[in-house]
C-alpha cells in the first residue's frame, strides 16, 4: 500500500511538472516579438500633441503714460508633435534614445494694465526643431506589455521668429525632460503611448529689441523681464 500510494505521489508531481511546462510554453507562444528589446539599435517614428507654455515674470516697467503691464498665456492651444526615434540598446532595462521631433504649435498672450483694466492680446506662432536625448529606463516585461520611465535633456531650435512683435523670443532654448510610457508587443510592432514634461532651464525673451521703434509695442516688451519654457507632450510611438 505504501508503495502504491508512493506511486500515486509521483505521477501526481509527474502531472504537475507537466502541466506546468505547458503552460509556460503557452505563455511564450503568446508572447509578441519575445526578442524586440535585445535588438542592438533600432528606429521607428513618433506622433502626438502638444501644449506650450511660458512662465513669465515682469519688470515692473511704468510708461511716459504711468501704465504698468502684465502678461499671462490664459490658455493653452494644441499644437503637432512629429519625430523619428534611434534606440540603442545598453542592458535589458536601459536604452539610449535619440529622438528629433518637429513641434508644430503657437502661445497666445494676454497683457493687461493693471488700473484701467485695457487689454492686448498677441499670439505667436512657435515652431521648433527638439533634438533630445534619453536615457530609458524600463521594468521588467509582462506578457505584452512594459511600462517604462524617460529622462534626459534637449536643445529647441525655432525655426522661423516673427520680428516687430511685442513679444519676440531667441533662437535656442535648453531643457530637461521627463516622462513616463508603456510599450505594448503587437504581432508586426510595438506601440507606446508616451506622456512627456518638458522644462526649460534658460531665459528665452528677447530683451535687445532694435527691431521695435513703435513706442506703443514697446510698453508690452518692456513689461516683461523674464521667460521659460514648459511644455507638455502626449504621443503615440511606433517601433
Amino acid at each position: 500500500m505504501r508503495l502504491f500510494s508512493m506511486s500515486n505521489k509521483i505521477v501526481y508531481i509527474l502531472l504537475f511538472l507537466s502541466l506546468s511546462a505547458n503552460i509556460n510554453a503557452q505563455h511564450r507562444k503568446l508572447q509578441n516579438l519575445p526578442y524586440a528589446d535585445r535588438r542592438i539599435f533600432h528606429l521607428g517614428f513618433t506622433l502626438g500633441l502638444h501644449t506650450q507654455d511660458l512662465i513669465l515674470s515682469h519688470s515692473g516697467f511704468m510708461n511716459e503714460n504711468g501704465e504698468v503691464w502684465f502678461s499671462e498665456i490664459p490658455e493653452y492651444s494644441p499644437g503637432i508633435a512629429v519625430g523619428l526615434i534611434g534606440d540603442m540598446y545598453i542592458n535589458d532595462y536601459l536604452n539610449l534614445r535619440f529622438v528629433p521631433t518637429l513641434y508644430l504649435g503657437d502661445k497666445l498672450f494676454m497683457f493687461k494694465e493693471h488700473i484701467s483694466g485695457d487689454e492686448f492680446s498677441l499670439r505667436i506662432r512657435s515652431n521648433y526643431i527638439s533634438i533630445p536625448v534619453y536615457l530609458k529606463l524600463s521594468a521588467r516585461r509582462t506578457d505584452n506589455f512594459r511600462p517604462y520611465i524617460l529622462m534626459g535633456g534637449y536643445n529647441n531650435l525655432e525655426l522661423a521668429r516673427k520680428k516687430n512683435l511685442a513679444v519676440l523670443l531667441k533662437q535656442n532654448d535648453f531643457g530637461i525632460e521627463f516622462g513616463i510610457g508603456c510599450d505594448f508587443y503587437l504581432p508586426m510592432f510595438k506601440l507606446a503611448p508616451e506622456l512627456k514634461f518638458s522644462f526649460g532651464l534658460i531665459d528665452v525673451l528677447e530683451k535687445d529689441r532694435v527691431d521695435l521703434k513703435d513706442e506703443e509695442v514697446l510698453k508690452y516688451s518692456n513689461s516683461l523681464s523674464k521667460a521659460t519654457t514648459r511644455m507638455i507632450t502626449l504621443s503615440l510611438n511606433f517601433e
